[in-house]
């Protein structure tokens, strides 16, 4: 385990496409990925993350981060090869448990009563499937989008959370 020398955590970075500063220096960017490829639009897309690793084992020690922005995979049924497959990944067919380690593995991480943003679009999986999978309720989302299927939930790791970890 590494100690984190940044305060924020973006454990699975991809492209960074929501990021203001995409390469902010307050935050570790990782991604299980390092690849780069040129959209149907003729665009590069680029996934360059600061660390690779897996966000359902992160190589950080206990309560390292004050926020987390946990923005996983969210499609099922998608081409491997597909330009969408490579902008957003792919889930697995063991998507909940991956989800749900995922998401632990962010609590971990994740300092006593800091901010944990869970991005989540529910094309295919809906949010309230999420939320039982994790077995945590938000403290507040808001949705986005052109259809309002994008949902960006905040947690906070409290002190109870704090004795289950």
């Amino acid at each position: 385990m590494s100690k984190a020398v940044k305060p924020i955590l973006d454990p699975c970075c991809g492209g960074k496409m929501f990021w203001f500063d995409k390469n902010n220096p307050n935050v570790m960017f990782c991604d299980k990925r390092e690849e780069m490829h040129t959209l149907c639009d003729g665009r590069v897309f680029e996934v360059k993350p600061d660390m690779i690793c897996d966000f359902t084992d992160l190589p950080f020690a206990d309560k390292q981060f004050k926020l987390v922005d946990f923005d996983p995979p969210h499609l099922l049924e998608i081409g491997q090869n597909s330009w969408m497959a490579k902008k957003y990944g792919k889930l697995p067919e063991n998507w909940a448990e991956l989800i749900k380690d995922g998401f632990n593995e962010c609590l971990r991480v994740l300092d006593e009563y800091g901010v944990l943003i869970f991005k989540w679009s529910e094309t295919q999986i809906p949010v309230s499937k999420i939320i039982n999978v994790i077995g945590r309720n938000p403290l507040f989302g808001h949705k986005s989008g052109r259809l309002n299927k994008t949902h960006w939930l905040c947690f906070m790791k409290m002190e109870e959370e704090n004795k289950k970890l």
